[in-house]
């Protein structure tokens, strides 16, 4: 989070186990303040929750693509394919 942006006040109580993760996460240097290691761990779970709905989203795409758009998505494989393997990267 940068410097510059906004800080909302929270004030809550959390589980015990909570707590001693968050200071963990101080100790072992992720973060440096309870809110940082606090937005540290929001942070990794949006990136999950986005990740699972990215999953779900090609999953769907997958499933609901026609015979001939596989066929042609196969081809473009193929192709693709062969054109990486002219690319000599270490030249």
């Amino acid at each position: 989070m940068s410097a510059a942006s906004t800080r909302h006040k929270l004030s809550t109580t959390v589980a015990t186990e909570t707590d001693a993760y968050l200071k963990a996460l101080i100790r072992r240097g992720n973060a440096s303040t309870l809110a940082e290691a606090l937005d540290h761990v929001v942070a990794l779970a949006r990136r999950a929750e986005a990740r699972a709905h990215l999953e779900e989203a090609t999953a769907s795409y997958f499933a609901s693509r026609s015979p001939e758009t596989a066929e042609e998505e196969a081809r473009l494989e193929v192709a693709l394919g062969a054109a990486a393997d002219e690319v000599h990267f270490d030249e």
